[in-house]
């Protein structure tokens, strides 16, 4: 572990950033508008899960071999842009769906319980692939992580450690988020609010992506 003076300012400095609303925080509240509390919680889970893949990259160096080789970095570029143009997508085709079935939600019948698991497991996947296929996470854990890192200790048990800190952080204020939008639908929130909430979700995510891809390494 690093040094008591290090911790405390990671822990400082990695709250801070957890709270910062960006796509994560996007991706768990619109799960959790189309499937409820297990969707987004799930969700926090796969994107959480991904910085583990981050961290390891950069104890190992190969994050650095990556954001040296112009072609690698393009190329995650694009697929990392392209998933979330496609998140984006089908955050807009659910909301098109949920304008159509406005009226007669109240007559439709309960899903099928074997639905719940492919449901989940599609949260789980959408929550880790937007996280491993961010460039942008693969920057900020090469350049941020390391600052924390005890040059005399070992730096992947120590990168690990720190990334299992931010593992628990993210899980606990996502968890919240997913849990708020939860109570708000309770509050008497409108199908017409959940529509909005895909739509927006969806048009963020579309242009993120989109500016994404003209961005220079």
């Amino acid at each position: 572990m690093p040094s008591a003076e290090l911790f405390w300012a990671y822990l400082i400095a990695i709250s801070l950033l957890t709270v910062t609303p960006g796509v994560d925080t996007l991706l768990v509240m619109r799960n959790t508008a189309r499937g409820g509390l297990k969707d987004g919680v799930v969700s926090s889970l796969g994107i959480c899960s991904g910085l583990f893949v981050h961290a390891t990259l950069s104890a190992v160096g190969i994050s650095l071999i990556l954001l040296q080789t112009a072609w690698a970095f393009s190329l995650l570029k694009w697929v990392g842009a392209a998933y979330l143009v496609w998140l984006g997508l089908a955050s807009l085709r659910q909301a098109l769906r949920s304008s159509q079935a406005e009226g007669v939600a109240e007559q439709a019948p309960a899903p099928r319980i074997g639905t719940s698991n492919y449901r989940l497991g599609r949260s789980l996947r959408e929550g880790l692939l937007s996280n491993v296929l961010n460039p942008k996470t693969a920057l900020f854990y090469m350049a941020f992580l390391p600052q924390f890192i005890d040059p005399q200790g070992p730096a992947f048990v120590q990168s690990i450690a720190l990334a299992a800190i931010h593992f628990v952080l993210a899980m606990i204020w996502q968890t919240l988020v997913a849990v708020m939008v939860v109570r708000s639908s309770k509050w008497g929130v409108k199908p017409t609010a959940k529509r909005v909430l895909h739509g927006l979700s969806g048009g963020v995510f579309v242009a993120i992506g989109a500016k994404l891809a003209v961005t220079q390494p």
